[in-house]
C-alpha cells in the first residue's frame, strides 16, 4: 500500500524502512530536512511539508504521525483535516493520551475522516523484530491499514483492541507494567551490588536468562548494557518519564484501582531526579529536634 509517513525520529525512520523493506511506498516528511533525506535514501518519496504528504497520496489517503504526544499530534491534525477526505485515515503511532485520541476520533468523524490510534511497542529494535501494535478505531478504518500493521508487526504482533481511543488506552497500561518491571530489576540489582559479596552482576543477568522466571527481554537488555559497562559507571542515575505512567495513577484513582507497584515506581523516578531530598532534610531536622539525634551539616 502506499501511505503518508510523518515523523522520521528514531522509531519512525525505522518504521519506514521496514515499510519500505515488504514493498510499500512511503511518502515521509518532518521537520528535519536531513531525516527526509535519509528516509529518501532508503527509499521514501520525500515530501516538503503536510500539505505535500497529502498532495501525494491518491484517495482513500492514510497518513500516519509517528510525533510526540500534545502539541505536534494536535497542530498536526489540525494542518492535515482541510487536506483530507471522507474515506482518509489518520493514524496516531505515538503515546498519546487516550481520552485526546479519543476526542479526536470523534472530531474527525464529523468529516467522515476516520482515525485509528495505534499503541506501538519495540523501540529502536522494531527495525529487526517488529513493533507490537495495539489499535484503537473502527474495524473499516483498521482494515484499510491492515496491510501496514502486518509488516511493521511480528507474526500476532498486531490487534484490534476496541474503539476509539483503547489502543492508547492498552499501550498506557503496558507502558505502566513496564515501569514497574524495570523498578523490581533496578532495585533487585542494587541488593546484589549490596550483598557484600563482590558478585558478578554480568554473570547472573546472563544466569538469569536461562530458565529463571524472572527472565524477559528486560533482562536480556541489561546484559547488553553491562556488557557495555559491567558496573554502569558511565551511567547516571536520572530517571525521566514520557507521562503514561503518570496517566494511568490517575485512571487508577478515578477508578478506584489499586496499582501500589506503579505508584512506587513512578515516585522513584521522580526521587532519581533530586540532587538532594528537601524531605530526607525535613526528617533529619525532626529528629534532631525531638530525639536529640545527630545531624549531618551541609
Amino acid at each position: 500500500m502506499k501511505l503518508g509517513f510523518v515523523g522520521l525520529g528514531r522509531m519512525g525512520a525505522n518504521m519506514v524502512r521496514r515499510l519500505l523493506a515488504d514493498g510499500h511506498e512511503v511518502v515521509a516528511w518532518a521537520r528535519s530536512e536531513d531525516s527526509v533525506k535519509a528516509a529518501v535514501a532508503d527509499g521514501a518519496l520525500g515530501a516538503a511539508s503536510l500539505e505535500d504528504v497529502a498532495f501525494r497520496l491518491a484517495p482513500p489517503r492514510v497518513v500516519w504521525l509517528m510525533i510526540p504526544a500534545g502539541d505536534p499530534v494536535e497542530q498536526s491534525i489540525a494542518a492535515l483535516r482541510p487536506l483530507l477526505s471522507a474515506g482518509d485515515v489518520v493514524v496516531d503511532g505515538g503515546n498519546s493520551r487516550f481520552s485526546d485520541s479519543a476526542r479526536r476520533a470523534a472530531d474527525l468523524e464529523k468529516d467522515r475522516v476516520g482515525f485509528l490510534d495505534a499503541g506501538t511497542s519495540g523501540g529502536v529494535w522494531g527495525l529487526k523484530y517488529g513493533y507490537c501494535l495495539m489499535v484503537g478505531g473502527r474495524s473499516d478504518h483498521f482494515r484499510l491499514v491492515e496491510p501496514a500493521f502486518k509488516t511493521l508487526a511480528p507474526p500476532e504482533g498486531y490487534a484490534h483492541v476496541g474503539a476509539p481511543g483503547s489502543g492508547h488506552f492498552t499501550k498506557m497500561v503496558h507502558n505502566a507494567i513496564e515501569y514497574a518491571m524495570l523498578q523490581g530489576y533496578g532495585e533487585g540489582f542494587e541488593m546484589l551490588q549490596a550483598s557484600g559479596y563482590d558478585l558478578d552482576l554480568l554473570q547472573i543477568s546472563r544466569l538469569w536468562t536461562h530458565a529463571s522466571v524472572v527472565r524477559s527481554w528486560l533482562l536480556d537488555l541489561l546484559v547488553l548494557a553491562l556488557e557495555n559497562d559491567p558496573k554502569l559507571a558511565t551511567v547516571k542515575g536520572f530517571v525521566q518519564d514520557s507521562g503514561e505512567g503518570r496517566w494511568t495513577l490517575h485512571e487508577a484513582i478515578e477508578r478506584a484501582v489499586p496499582m501500589p507497584a506503579l505508584a512506587d515506581a513512578l515516585f522513584a523516578r521522580f526521587y532519581s531526579r533530586q540532587p538532594e531530598s528537601f524531605a530526607a532534610k525535613v526528617i533529619a531536622a525532626l529528629r534532631n529536634q525531638f530525639g536529640g539525634h545527630a545531624v549531618t551539616k551541609e
